[in-house]
């Protein structure tokens, strides 16, 4: 098997497990959870579309579990004043302890991660990831 698919695919059935106690408790899907983290994470996406179009999850999927999330009281639908066809999803107080929550689960799963490396290490191994992320920018945006 190709190393970086193996690790990839590690990494999610890692991370899912390390959620697995957390979303057991709220009886909520790894999906719901992921896409309330992903809102409150990433402030800039506020829609069902961005959810589909950056997280690359099927359109049904998000719409379902963004309807569990709005009726559990975790989000809420406000729509755009002259766009009545886009609405943003803002997480509630009730999502707060929530995504503190799961945020804490991320970042002991980071360190988990991490285990067994140093500082030299992990700064090397994050300025490769950045470099990588531009390159990646270059190659989306057909440079040479």
């Amino acid at each position: 098997m190709n190393p970086s698919l193996e690790f990839s695919q590690k990494f999610v059935v890692g991370y899912n497990a390390a959620c697995k106690p957390l979303c057991q408790e709220l009886k909520l899907p790894q999906t719901a959870l992921d896409i309330l983290l992903f809102l409150v994470n990433n402030p800039e996406y506020k829609t069902a579309s961005d959810i589909v179009e950056v997280r690359k999850l099927k359109a049904n999927l998000v719409s379902v579990n963004v309807d569990r999330l709005v009726q559990e009281g975790y989000l809420r639908r406000e729509a755009v004043a002259g766009d009545r066809r886009k609405t943003l999803l803002i997480g509630t107080e009730k999502a707060r302890s929530v995504v503190e929550r799961g945020r804490e689960v991320q970042n002991r799963f980071l360190e988990r991660l991490l285990d067994h490396t140093d500082q030299a290490q992990r700064a090397a191994f994050f300025a490769t990831l950045e470099t990588m992320s531009k390159n990646l920018d270059a190659i989306i945006e057909g440079e040479d």
